[in-house]
C-alpha cells in the first residue's frame, strides 16, 4: 500500500513559479511510476506529466510542456512538479499519482494508476 500527500500549491500571479512535492510511504515507491494530474472546475481531470522509476524517462502534456519539470527522488520518496510561466489556466486541483504495474511506456490514463493523493489548489491570478 502507498500513501500519497501533496503540498507547495497555493495563489500565484500569472508568469509566477509554483513547485508542488508528493510524499509518499511505501517500500515499494521507487518501483512506480509516477505522475501528476489535475481537475480544472468544471472539467475533467487531466494528464500533466508523468516519470518511470530511474527518473530517465519523463512525459508532459502539450498544454505545460517546456513550462514544467517532473523529478523524483527515490531516496526520499517524493516526486515534485516544479511549473513555471504559470497562466491562469493551470488552476486547479493537482493530484499525484502512482501506478504499480509494469507496463511498456509510461500511461497518461488516470484509470492506470493505483493510488492517489488528496490533491493541492493551485491558483494563477490574472
Amino acid at each position: 500500500q502507498v500513501q500519497l500527500v501533496e503540498s507547495g500549491g497555493g495563489l500565484v500571479q500569472t508568469g509566477g513559479s509554483l513547485r508542488l512535492s508528493c510524499a509518499a510511504s511505501g517500500r515499494t515507491f521507487s518501483r512506480y511510476v509516477l505522475a501528476w494530474f489535475r481537475q480544472a472546475p468544471g472539467k475533467e481531470r487531466e494528464f500533466v506529466a508523468v516519470i518511470n522509476w530511474s527518473g530517465g524517462s519523463t512525459y508532459y502534456a502539450n498544454s505545460v510542456k517546456g513550462r514544467f519539470t517532473i523529478s523524483r527522488d527515490n531516496a526520499k520518496n517524493t516526486v515534485d512538479l516544479q511549473m513555471n510561466s504559470l497562466k491562469p489556466e493551470d488552476t486547479a486541483v493537482y493530484y499525484c499519482a502512482a501506478d504499480r504495474r509494469t507496463r511498456v511506456g509510461l500511461s497518461t490514463t488516470e484509470y492506470d494508476y493505483d493510488y492517489w493523493g488528496q490533491g493541492t489548489q493551485v491558483t494563477v491570478s490574472s
